[in-house]
């Protein structure tokens, strides 16, 4: 069985408290002290593309170098790589299902589920036993936003987006509403790139842009704080003498063979220094 807390709890989220048809009941599982952080969101696509997923992973991962909780919706895609990105340097996040808490949605997710009920929170505004329904999706982002100081869309496709309705709820609820600049030949962009143009989004141009404006100064990640190693090192400088380098253009700056460097290009994404995506690989600066 779930725990669960009632509106006149102490433990309510005073946040909810300023939202329409705020839940009677929230069920959970996890960290319930997670609910009285600061929050932000980040949601998109499922479908996303592989840049969406390395900056849904950076912003993750920045949230919990920074002690601000990150909080999604759990879904593949998008939502999934900023719950993996948080976790992945010991930071907190909440998962807010469309379904019981009790079940995994979706099941691909389980080692996910597994890991934010163990480090983080499940929460819920449906019982245990509730399963995933199309209508509970567009209710509960009321939730994702009502939370989070901000919201992020990373990548979102279409106007039905569910994404979409998130930043429409954020929006209402007066939060700040970010949303990243994407290709503009791809589709899963579209409604986020729309954002920009036509509803005030702010482009989220740095990572750290979003964590300036809630007034937390994130700390200078320095070579010496990512413990680079030789090899590590001149391929990190390299790429930083010129913002992005391809595979081939590191092997032949640094007259090493492609695997050599595929394997250093997978280290330093493991510790967060650069990010791959649509061929070439970026300082992890944003």
């Amino acid at each position: 069985m779930s725990n669960y807390i009632d509106i006149g709890s102490a433990a309510y989220p005073d946040a909810f408290h300023m939202i329409k048809n705020k839940p009677e009941r929230l069920y959970y599982r996890g960290d319930l002290s997670l609910l009285s952080t600061r929050c932000v969101a980040v949601v998109g696509s499922r479908r996303c593309t592989g840049y969406g997923r390395a900056v849904a992973r950076a912003i993750g991962r920045r949230a919990g170098e920074t002690g601000v909780t990150l909080v999604s919706g759990m879904a593949e895609g998008i939502d999934a790589a900023a719950h993996q990105g948080a976790l992945s340097v010991g930071g907190k996040t909440i998962a807010v299902l469309g379904c019981g808490v009790d079940i995994c949605y979706p099941a691909g997710n389980k080692t996910l589920y597994k890991t934010i009920y163990q480090r983080g929170l499940l929460l819920s505004e449906y019982p245990d036993g509730s399963k995933p329904a199309f209508y509970h999706f567009p209710e509960r982002n009321r939730l994702i936003s009502g939370l989070s100081e901000a919201v992020v869309i990373v990548e979102a496709g279409t106007k039905r987006s569910g994404s979409l309705i998130t930043a429409e709820f954020a929006a209402e609820q007066g939060k700040l509403l970010y949303a990243v600049p994407g290709n503009i030949t791809s589709q899963s962009c579209f409604g986020s790139n729309a954002l920009i143009r036509d509803e005030g989004a702010k482009p989220l141009i740095a990572i750290d842009d979003l964590f300036l404006d809630l007034g937390i100064r994130p700390g200078i990640r320095s070579e010496k704080d990512l413990e680079l190693g030789e090899d590590e090192k001149r391929i990190f400088d390299l790429i930083c003498s010129r913002s992005e380098m391809s595979t081939d253009e590191l092997c032949a700056a640094a007259c090493l063979p492609p695997e050599k460097v595929n394997g250093i290009i997978t280290v330093l994404e493991m510790k967060g220094a650069v990010m791959s995506a649509m061929g070439k690989v970026f300082v992890n600066n944003i």
